[in-house]
């Protein structure tokens, strides 16, 4: 990612700060390599990917950043499809902290799939999101890729991507707004036809917050008696219609983020036939859960078979899985 002038000067003071930051705190700890991210049956598997959740790396919380750096570390062990972010990937949507993300996550993963959060758009203009985020997603994925040209609409940020025949719809708010997403009826639109396209085969939608009375919400967003707390908002009632008018098969997947939560009986739940992950944060203390619990570092490695789909759940700061929280979804 290119830096303006100003930008470059403020890197170089930056990385010197974090520089004495890590003396004082004892460097950067790699992850343990006894459990090495390795696909169970490597000969028959379709596709590996990694969910990334709530980095929201800043450029000024340096505890956060170390923890990602740590993760990263993990990940780069891999051998990956691709890098999916499930949003919050900056805590304040800056350049300056996307470049920190492109950093570490450059060169990891074939291919990257980025979605929006709250934090990445709610502090400017829309447009400048849209140009800010646009522009991020094109570096990470090389030259010749244009996320602009894999939009629903000009100027938005939901777009579909096909990886090794598989289809990721990644949802995206059509206006700034400060917690939840706004989801237009065109978007709306657009998800009901690019499912219907999927005809069937395994599909990942990729949405930032939950949908309503999911993932114990209210109650672990500190609100018992908000219904939408935590949610995606207004339009969660019309997107879970729309995923179920096509999970008759099994085959949509709904992974979210967003609230902070480490892995329990929550993390996934089966919502009348969509599969629907809530991902924990990977840089940020997840506030709860059974396992993780003011910790970080957890997420989901994804592999794809043809008659099953895994979702591995790992500790990418030490470098370890976590089986009992592993889910296997057979697919038709």
């Amino acid at each position: 990612m290119a830096l303006n002038f100003v930008q470059q000067i403020f890197f170089k003071l930056f990385a010197f700060i974090i520089s004495i930051m890590y003396a004082i705190n004892g460097g950067i700890v790699a992850p343990s390599t006894a459990q090495p991210i390795e696909a169970k049956d490597p000969d028959d598997v379709k596709l590996v990917f990694a969910t990334l959740a709530d980095p929201q790396v800043s450029n000024y919380m340096f505890g956060r950043y170390q923890s990602f750096q740590e993760a990263c570390i993990d990940l780069r062990t891999a051998d990956l499809d691709a890098i999916v972010g499930i949003g919050d990937i900056a805590e304040n949507g800056l350049a300056e902290e996307y470049q920190l993300v492109y950093d570490e996550i450059n060169g990891i993963a074939d291919r990257y799939i980025m979605a929006t959060g709250n934090h990445d758009i709610r502090l400017r203009l829309y447009s400048q999101t849209v140009s800010r985020f646009t522009k991020f997603t094109n570096a990470l994925n090389g030259d010749g890729y244009s996320m602009a040209d894999k939009v629903y609409a000009e100027g938005k940020l939901a777009y579909t991507e096909v990886i090794n025949g598989y289809k990721f719809i990644v949802m995206g708010s059509d206006k700034t707004e400060f917690e939840e997403a706004y989801i237009s009826e065109e978007q709306l639109t657009w998800l009901d036809a690019e499912l219907e396209s999927a005809n069937g085969e395994p599909v990942f939608v990729i949405l930032h917050q939950p949908l309503k009375l999911t993932h114990n919400l209210p109650n672990n967003w500190g609100n018992g008696t908000n219904k939408e707390a935590g949610s995606v908002g207004d339009q969660s009632e019309e997107i879970r219609n729309i995923l179920s008018k096509h999970a008759k098969d099994g085959n949509v997947f709904l992974i979210t983020g967003h609230l902070h939560a480490g892995f329990s009986q929550y993390s996934y739940q089966n919502l009348d036939g969509i599969h629907s992950f809530n991902v924990p944060a990977l840089s940020i203390e997840n506030k709860d859960g059974d396992e993780g619990g003011n910790g970080s570092g957890l997420t989901y490695i994804v592999e794809v078979y043809e008659d099953e789909i895994l979702f591995r759940a790992r500790n990418c700061e030490k470098g370890e899985w976590l089986p009992k929280w592993d889910v296997t979804v057979p697919v038709k």
